[in-house]
């Protein structure tokens, strides 16, 4: 070793995931009271304690991880002290940046309850066997639970909460769903009052508001998204797609509440209701991100602030809807600062050798006319540039100049939906 361990400044980190596939996993005050014993026993300098609940399987996506690995660059400390390899590392990301430390001496030392690993071939070649076991015993286990979703999917049972009007229940070892005879009805009739009636979704808001029934039978109120979201569900009249968004169609083995034709003529109705009112909102990130630790939608909301020269000044924000969770505290952003931040992270994918950013013909179309316009322009100030623009370039130029269209459009062409935390985006959710 390069020093001795009672030399070495350590942070204990202690971590769990939430996830189903670490159940087994020592808690998080486990791991810690045999660490501190071990510490205490073989005289070691703890100088921080960090712990959190968060998978290992992604790499960049535990914050207190990355924090251990800024501070360690700054020589906060030098050793690292956990339960066992898989506590710092599932992914090969995390491994490198711990091998990399240790390369440039920066890590001393990583000890584990049982083993320790330095800054030499051998030691760090068993780390990473041992961390590269850890994801291999993921990647496996992911290719099981996958295999085990399809094929109960082409036995007709989707493989999620039951959607309102229908209740799960296990049979044989088997989850199944079976319809909710009190709730099947309210259902139908939504479907029948849009068909039959032309009601609108705040029809129906307004009809659920006098009707006490459903509220009393489900025990929540049925917001407006709620309604919409219902009557697009192709589960109802006994088909699904799994995952959405997928292209997997399967054929339900459950119990449809409607029709297929009852639910196309639902659809028309609601195509020719959907263009909007005059003077409603534009929010051009509808749809577009998700709370990136509860998953529910994020929405858009504006504020007018009165300036002290008498003038309004209007802002535009988006949360959390908290339909998933009430309590979720995922804090406002603003608009602009989401734009910057959505500008940051598609130039990083676009600037990634394997990266899967499709770009259609209208898209590529309207890049070549900004390059155009580009050339144009700094060629009236003898600046030449041959070069086309990047799609980073396109959509910072269209998301602040374009018009709501080409803002859209240029959105759309990202893999949506992505996903919020801290003002930050990220391609998954980190739960």
């Amino acid at each position: 070793m390069a020093k001795d361990e009672k030399d070495i400044k350590y942070c204990l980190y202690a971590r769990k995931s939430s996830e189903s596939d670490e159940r087994q996993a020592r808690s998080i005050e486990s791991q810690l009271s045999e660490m501190q014993e071990l510490a205490e026993k073989e005289g070691l300098n703890i100088v921080e304690v960090k712990k959190e609940s968060h998978s290992a399987k992604i790499s960049g996506t535990r914050p207190v991880f990355l924090e251990i690995l800024k501070e360690i660059n700054l020589e906060k400390f030098n050793g690292i002290l956990a339960w066992s390899p898989d506590r710092l590392s599932r992914n090969a990301g995390d491994l490198g940046s711990l091998v990399d430390l240790m390369d440039r001496k920066k890590l001393v030392h990583i000890k584990t309850y049982s083993q320790s690993f330095s800054n030499n071939p051998n030691e760090k070649f068993l780390l990473m066997i041992l961390c590269s076991q850890a994801k291999l015993e993921n990647d496996n286990r992911s290719l099981h639970v996958q295999r085990g979703i399809r094929n109960k999917c082409e036995m007709g049972w989707r493989p999620c909460p039951a959607p309102l009007g229908y209740i799960n229940y296990s049979h044989e070892g088997t989850k199944k769903i079976m319809l909710d005879k009190e709730v099947a009805p309210y259902i139908k009739e939504l479907f029948q009052l849009v068909a039959e009636c032309n009601y609108s979704g705040r029809d129906l808001r307004d009809h659920l508001k006098h009707d006490k029934n459903l509220r009393k039978l489900t025990g929540k109120k049925i917001p407006l998204s709620m309604i919409y979201s219902t009557l697009k569900n192709t589960f109802y009249y006994g088909e699904f797609e799994y995952p959405r968004g997928s292209g997997k169609w399967y054929k339900g083995a459950h119990e449809p509440i409607i029709e297929k034709w009852l639910f196309d003529k639902v659809q028309k109705k609601l195509i020719t209701s959907k263009k909007a009112k005059w003077g409603s909102i534009f929010f051009l990130f509808k749809h577009a991100f998700k709370c990136a630790y509860c998953g529910a939608n994020f929405v858009g909301e504006q504020k007018v602030k009165r300036l002290k020269s008498g003038t309004k000044r209007t802002y535009t924000y988006y949360r959390c809807s908290r339909q998933i969770d009430p309590n979720c505290e995922e804090p406002y952003v603003n608009e602009n600062e989401l734009i910057g931040e959505l500008i940051n992270y598609v130039g990083l994918i676009e600037n990634k050798r394997d990266s899967n950013l499709y770009l259609n013909s209208m898209i590529r179309g309207r890049m070549d006319k900004y390059t155009k316009l580009r050339e144009s322009l700094l060629a009236s100030k003898d600046i030449h540039i041959s070069e086309k623009v990047t799609f980073t370039e396109y959509l910072k130029y269209t998301l602040y100049n374009g018009t709501k269209e080409e803002k859209l459009e240029a959105v759309e062409t990202l893999k949506l939906p992505l996903f919020i935390h801290n003002k930050t985006v990220y391609t998954h959710p980190l739960g």
